[in-house]
């Protein structure tokens, strides 16, 4: 599955590197760099689908920079100042999100996946063996034939594809499928996955995690 070439301005190494970690885990080819003029140095030898944009950057800020960008590449800021002018102010000069530190991984992912969609730079099928999932049209096929899965059981599908080799909580994918006012048991979660392992014949690839939950293990 081809993702995105991914541009991380962060000036924080600690943090850069644990966003370019998760990311690449997923499957994205990320670049760091590490103020606002390195950004341009990079921009100059790739062409990236995004840029995860910090603002408070050295040499050229994160509004100088977006400000002085002449290619049709998504941003997305990445930023501690959290206030709603300095959120207005970003998404005026072009953002296409504003996330505020500190923040989840899961949730960056999910922003990610959501402008590259909108941007109609993700590639919306996964494929793996005779299994396809297309995250637009949300259908499953097994060697072009229609796979009949419930919504939820869709849901839970396109949460461990997004976040593959990541490891999500029970918790989590219970939130993500079912919301966060159910009051259901967590073994709901345990049921839904059987169904999925053994419609696509996936028991090899949802792993179980000891004590949290399962991970989709796709290493590209």
């Amino acid at each position: 599955m081809i993702m995105a070439r991914i541009l991380i301005v962060e000036d924080e190494k600690a943090i850069n590197t644990l966003i370019k970690k998760n990311l690449e885990l997923v499957g994205h080819t990320c670049v760091s760099a590490f103020d606002g003029e390195a950004a341009f140095d990079e921009m100059e030898k790739t062409v990236f689908d995004l840029i995860l944009l910090d603002i408070m950057l050295p040499k050229l800020d994160g509004f100088q920079v977006i400000q002085e960008i002449t290619e049709d590449i998504p941003i997305i800021f990445i930023t501690a100042r959290g206030t709603v002018h300095d959120r207005i102010a970003g998404l005026k000069l072009g953002a296409d999100d504003y996330i505020v530190k500190p923040f989840d991984m899961l949730e960056l992912q999910a922003r990610i996946e959501s402008v590259l969609r909108r941007t109609h730079k993700a590639d919306k099928l996964f494929t793996w063996g005779d299994v396809s999932v297309d995250l637009g049209s949300r259908q499953v096929f097994i060697n072009n034939a229609l796979v009949d899965f419930s919504p939820k059981e869709f849901l839970l599908i396109e949460a461990l594809i997004i976040n593959r080799n990541i490891a999500l909580s029970r918790e989590k994918l219970l939130e993500i499928a079912w919301g966060y006012d159910y009051e259901g048991d967590t073994r709901t979660v345990d049921v839904h996955i059987h169904s999925i392992r053994k419609k696509l014949g996936w028991e090899d690839m949802i792993k179980t995690v000891y004590k949290l939950g399962y991970r989709l293990e796709a290493k590209l």
